[in-house]
């Protein structure tokens, strides 16, 4: 009986903490149902229609937009403008913020102060980012060309446009990138760093035989989310870049071209076959990501 009563207990709180666990998600899931699951179907559904004259109604067009789309020169063209900046952005701001990270993990004057500052940054609007980035860039009065004593046009240059916004979003993001890392370096027993000492390991060598394994896991989701961030970017180009800019097509990203075709030509179909695109290549680059994390990803 008394095992019986036991078993009864035991059994009645597995089933509370099961309730109440999914009690705790249920929000999240909802969330991401919602906010996640259900657009993408609409999106992918949304792709097989052409939106009809004045922006009412669907004409069902099968894969002709899907047909287009890889015919599309314009749409190759900001594929490889979004893989330029992406190639540019995702391993400067990982490596300067984790050079940043390194250094302001260890006690020094004015630590508290360094972080807030570098962080900033990120919570600053965008819509600012951009109007002072702009004036830095302009190639009449922008600071930097007065600096240098140069008459570069930044962002008007379809050869470095993309590059120059590449550098803002860095800027943006390094603060984003550098808490993360520090959070990961608080994770690594100091005891490590002490026995290398005693061995005589420089601190160049005790980074890179302690530092980077341990903190490998770190560094891989922060890779992962920057290049899906670097894949979507948008804002940057909408508000650096205007509409009369010679250096636009050179320079536009796929989801500004999606905003494009969706928004402004009120073709909603051609806008959903585009974005479709972008999830198959992205989806395509995490999982060869997730692959390669089983050869260079140490978890202790």
């Amino acid at each position: 009986m008394a095992k019986s009563g036991t078993k009864a207990k035991t059994t009645g709180r597995a089933r509370s903490e099961f309730i109440w666990g999914w009690l705790f998600i249920l929000p999240t899931v909802i969330g991401l149902v919602v906010l996640n699951i259900i657009p993408i179907f609409q999106t992918v559904y949304q792709s097989f229609f052409k939106t009809g004259d004045f922006g009412k109604g669907n004409i069902f067009v099968g894969t002709a937009n899907y047909v287009k789309v890889f015919g599309d020169s314009e749409v190759w063209q900001s594929l490889i403008n979004t893989f330029k900046y992406a190639i540019v952005e995702v391993p400067f701001s990982i490596a300067i913020a984790l050079v940043l990270a390194v250094f302001l993990n260890r006690k020094m004057k004015g630590r508290s102060l360094y972080r807030t500052i570098i962080f900033l940054p990120m919570v600053a609007a965008p819509a600012a980012v951009a109007m002072v980035w702009r004036w830095l860039f302009n190639s009449d009065f922008g600071l930097i060309n007065n600096l240098f004593h140069v008459n570069v046009k930044w962002i008007s240059n379809p050869k470095i446009a993309v590059f120059s916004v590449a550098v803002i979003g860095i800027w943006s993001i390094i603060g984003y990138n550098m808490v993360l890392f520090i959070s990961g370096l608080q994770e690594i027993p100091h005891d490590y760093y002490e026995a290398a000492e005693i061995d005589g390991a420089t601190g160049i060598r005790c980074f890179f035989n302690i530092t980077l394994p341990l903190l490998s896991p770190t560094i891989f989701f922060v890779v992962v989310t920057r290049v899906i961030g670097a894949l979507q970017v948008f804002d940057l180009m909408y508000m650096v870049m205007d509409k009369s800019n010679p250096a636009l097509e050179k320079t536009q990203s796929l989801v500004y071209l999606f905003y494009k075709y969706a928004f402004i030509n009120k073709n909603m179909g051609y806008g959903a076959t585009i974005v479709v695109l972008l999830l198959v290549i992205t989806m395509i680059i995490t999982v060869f990501q997730m692959i390669a994390q089983k050869k260079w990803v140490f978890y202790n």
